[in-house]
């Protein structure tokens, strides 16, 4: 096995959602041809410019644009997040924040994949709402964490009676916030509830940006579609969950 290609514990995880070609002609190796798309989001190179043992760049590039549009990415990651929550390794802790990452000059102007210039409160809901782990036997997939830890970007007061519905919260109040309601005296209200202790895990998803730059077709952006590039994050999500348990 070559250092940027699939272990044979990934590649028993992905086998089962593969779509299956029912007509036509043989097509290429699965593995081989999935082998492909991860040298390009690890090395950022031009699909064109994949090795020849990978098989035609056209046919990688063609196979990675129907599972995009299919969910299988999506599916491999949910499948392997059910397998850690049973198993106790995922502790509904949740952390949210947002990374800019530069389009290539060749790219058009999730995980959420949101415009820069958007706001984090009016991306935050939308980003939480697509939680969803399923369960390994029967039973409702989990949509819910049990407490959401963010900075102070998501300090509004509508985020926060927005998650006074969904989570228990851990965020930060902004200073000119905090001179406001001290301000108003004692109808300024509460502060809200604050653990310092609790919001000390928010580096983790700080780490997880981190680890997902690490593979160069994700830290500068050359897909030319949203659904493609977050497909490219949701396999790379998929190779670390599957190495990390």
């Amino acid at each position: 096995m070559r250092r940027h290609e699939l272990t044979d514990h990934e590649r028993e995880l992905l086998a089962p959602l593969i779509p299956r070609a029912v007509t036509g002609r043989p097509r290429a190796e699965d593995p081989k041809i999935i082998n492909g798309m991860v040298y390009k989001i690890r090395m950022g190179i031009s699909w064109r410019d994949l090795p020849t043992r990978y098989g035609p760049w056209k046919t990688v590039y063609t196979r990675f644009r129907r599972y995009a549009l299919d969910g299988v990415c999506t599916r491999a990651l949910q499948q392997i997040q059910a397998q850690a929550d049973e198993a106790g390794d995922i502790d509904w802790l949740v952390q949210i924040d947002s990374t800019i990452v530069r389009a290539h000059q060749h790219a058009a102007s999730t995980i959420l994949i949101t415009p820069g210039q958007r706001h984090d409160n009016v991306c935050a809901p939308p980003l939480l709402e697509r939680i969803r782990v399923p369960r390994t036997g029967l039973g409702r997939p989990r949509c819910r964490p049990d407490r959401v830890i963010a900075d102070t970007a998501y300090s509004s007061r509508g985020f926060r009676a927005y998650l006074a519905a969904a989570a228990s919260h851990t965020i930060p109040e902004k200073t000119d916030q905090q001179r406001h309601r001290l301000g108003r005296g004692r109808h300024g209200g509460r502060p809200p509830e604050f653990d310092r202790e609790t919001y000390r895990r928010r580096n983790t998803v700080e780490r997880c940006f981190n680890r997902l730059k690490g593979f160069c077709g994700l830290a500068t952006r050359y897909n030319k579609t949203a659904v493609s590039y977050e497909a490219a994050v949701t396999l790379a999500s998929f190779l670390l969950w599957a190495r990390s348990v």
